[in-house]
């Protein structure tokens, strides 16, 4: 049994398992940044979610659930529709490609993203790690 993937506890316990990462303290030292997850409804999915991840040189200090996009300041926003984060986090979908063909939408330094691919590897690693349940 999963941990429901709209809920405060998943996002907590993704940043349980990044804080826990060896390999992300690493890749992450010199990246500062917040950031915002807009998961937009689709046919699998009724509703739009929104997560917060604040990230500090490979280290995940805050994580929350959001009500709407703009309730809290990031800068990077990245949105796709309900079924390509789940293709994202069961391992299907690469982020860093995703973001390149347009399947995620990114606002913000792509460049400066670009600098940290085995940070953003590795936190999609921290995320397939967490027992994910997409149930509606």
């Amino acid at each position: 049994m999963g941990i429901k993937f709209q809920s405060e506890e998943w996002i907590k316990e993704f940043q349980s398992q990044m804080n826990a990462s060896e390999v992300f303290e690493k890749a992450g030292k010199g990246f500062v940044g917040d950031w915002v997850f807009i998961v937009e409804a689709d046919a699998a999915y009724p509703e739009t979610i929104y997560f917060f991840i604040s990230l500090s040189h490979g280290k995940c200090p805050d994580a929350a659930m959001l009500a709407s996009e703009n309730e809290r300041e990031a800068q990077y926003v990245v949105r796709a529709p309900f079924s390509t984060w789940r293709e994202v986090i069961e391992g299907k979908l690469d982020p860093i490609r995703g973001m390149m063909t347009g399947k995620l939408k990114l606002k913000g330094n792509l460049a400066k993203v670009m600098r940290y691919v085995k940070a953003a590897n590795e936190m999609m690693e921290c995320v397939m790690r967490v027992p994910t349940d997409f149930g509606a």
